[in-house]
């Protein structure tokens, strides 16, 4: 059995090339083990350790390499220790951890020594603990020798149990993670009541007016001060504006969703998290195979607004995702090779990606496209389309689409902001990420909160006689990833020691793509429901 490692820099993903010199003077190799494809583009680069380790064969102190100081070397080691790097290593997929050395009164030492206690249970590890030991001064022209030793224990630990020594429930389970699912929980009762009691009272006040409008005869209807949402029911159902960007946002909403969804609960019963990059390769997995649920909903929506190129649309709603994903980290990955950072990705998992876009994703959308625009692709609205639009009445400020959007983003964010921090936590400070029976909860309250702060704004803007409802339900449920991403800056500045031109792109350009993930998801969840709550109004109302 070999040990293999990575070596961190002081609690960020900075690999440093530096500490592998102690490796490389003992083994002049390039080993790289890049054991699957979601390790490769997480960063994971393993190297063999030169640690030979054998099953229940205790080690006495051996000498591993001997290392001459030379002011390049010395240089190096003192800033890791200085910057307070350490590295992880592995053995039998169980992470460990070592600092590189300690800094006491203006002076470097690099601990030279490490002790692995490991411990099994019959035929299989399930402990394994390094203690990193015996500091000696760093100075130029010192030769050290490096050391290690290796001592076996029986253990009554089982072996399925071995990850939950990593995992951390004072914190993860603290009472302030049950109070914000206890406080958005209650924020869902207040919204669905809201939609239920004052926004149906509403509607029933509406459709009584209306009823007596249809009963009164032409002059008094021509008299009267007819108003609302009843007076654009020839326009309301008018495709939206760009419908090609709309349908693709749309099938790509519906697919990303599908992911969470499948993920979370692929992690809740499969303990995904024992794994290395086992959930990355879940999400890519599951990316690929619900392809045709982007390509059925964004297909037929095209079709039902009246677009012609869908070939054109069912290309760009295959890649708009992967596009921005492949884009982002490759502009990370030429920052990551200019620092010569494992972070770079190799050009070979460059090409596997791009041929499972090309040879996986694209044919399943096409087939969902196809599907989507025969079996739904004809318009099916309760009203008939206009073929003059309606001119938009001005209105108060705050009825105007750019303060909705705006302004619905906000409840959706307050009913997740707590969730954002333990998942900010987990990715940038290492904490193994474990509940997600309370990601899955969280997801769901989410989902509930933007269909109904949607369906308010909705009514509000089409009650000022403003037909232009699909992008502003979608944007304005979208908005939520504006608030993620500014309370992003917040956690980059005062939760983490970040610093630099790659550590900076490398969080701000990822936290990009989780914003823009999740207003695709929230976007489109409002869309959703506010299309179902459209049908449902004007279907109940009489239209001469």
């Amino acid at each position: 059995m070999k040990s293999s490692y990575r070596a961190v820099g002081g609690g960020w993903w900075y690999v440093i090339a530096v500490v592998a010199s102690l490796i490389v003077t003992y083994v002049a190799a390039d080993e790289h083990n890049h054991m699957t494809m979601s390790e490769a583009l997480q960063g994971v680069e393993l190297e063999f350790s030169g640690y030979d380790i054998d099953f229940k064969d205790d080690i006495s102190p051996t000498e591993i390499c001997m290392v001459d100081l030379s002011e390049e070397k010395h240089k190096a080691f003192v800033y890791a220790v200085k910057n307070q790097y350490w590295y992880q290593m592995y053995i039998d997929d169980l992470p460990i951890w070592g600092v590189v050395g300690k800094e006491e009164d203006k002076k470097y030492y690099i601990y030279t020594h490490k002790k692995f206690d490991i411990s099994y249970n019959g035929k299989q590890i399930v402990d394994v603990t390094l203690t990193p030991e015996r500091k000696e001064l760093l100075r130029v022209g010192a030769k050290i020798k490096f050391t290690y030793e290796v001592n076996w224990k029986p253990s009554l630990v089982k072996f399925e149990d071995r990850f939950d020594k990593y995992l951390d429930p004072n914190f993860f389970q603290h009472r302030i993670h049950w109070f914000s699912i206890f406080n958005s929980f209650m924020m869902v009762i207040f919204l669905v009541g809201l939609v239920s009691m004052i926004l149906m009272r509403t509607l029933r006040k509406d459709y009584a007016r209306y009823s007596k409008d249809e009963e009164a005869d032409d002059m008094e209807r021509d008299l009267g001060d007819e108003y609302g949402w009843k007076q654009i029911h020839g326009d309301v159902f008018r495709p939206a504006s760009n419908v090609m960007l709309f349908s693709a946002l749309i099938g790509a909403g519906y697919q990303l969703t599908s992911v969470v969804l499948c993920v979370i609960t692929f992690a809740i019963l499969g303990e995904l998290y024992t794994e290395r990059g086992s959930m990355l390769s879940t999400t890519i997995f599951v990316y690929a195979a619900t392809s045709p649920i982007n390509g059925y909903f964004g297909g037929s929506l095209y079709a039902r607004m009246g677009g012609k190129q869908w070939i054109k649309q069912m290309l760009m709603s295959a890649f708009i995702v992967p596009a921005l994903v492949c884009g982002t980290a490759f502009f990370i990955n030429f920052i990551a090779i200019y620092y010569h950072a494992s972070r770079a990705i190799p050009f070979g998992t460059m090409v596997a990606v791009t041929c499972i876009c090309i040879f996986v994703i694209l044919p399943l959308t096409l087939i969902g496209t196809i599907v989507g625009r025969n079996l739904d692709g004809q318009p099916d609205y309760p009203c008939r389309v206009n073929a003059v639009p309606r001119p938009i009445p001005e209105k108060k400020w705050f009825m105007e689409p750019a303060v909705i959007i705006l302004l619905g983003g906000v409840l959706p964010f307050g009913s997740i902001f707590i969730e954002m921090y333990f998942i900010f936590t987990s990715f940038w400070a290492y904490k193994i990420y474990y509940v997600y029976g309370f990601m899955l909860l969280v997801f769901l309250i989410l989902i509930i909160v933007t269909v109904c702060v949607t369906i308010v704004c909705t009514y509000f803007l089409l009650n000022a006689e403003d037909y232009r409802w699909q992008w502003t339900s979608f944007m304005s449920a979208a908005s939520t990833s504006i608030y993620v991403y500014m309370y992003s800056f917040y956690y980059f500045f005062f939760k983490t020691k970040m610093y630099g031109l790659f550590q900076t792109a490398f969080y701000f350009g990822y936290m990009a793509l989780f914003s823009g993930a999740l207003g695709i998801i929230c976007g489109t969840v409002g869309y959703f429901g506010t299309n179902l709550f459209v049908r449902k109004i004007y279907s109940n109302v009489k239209i001469d």
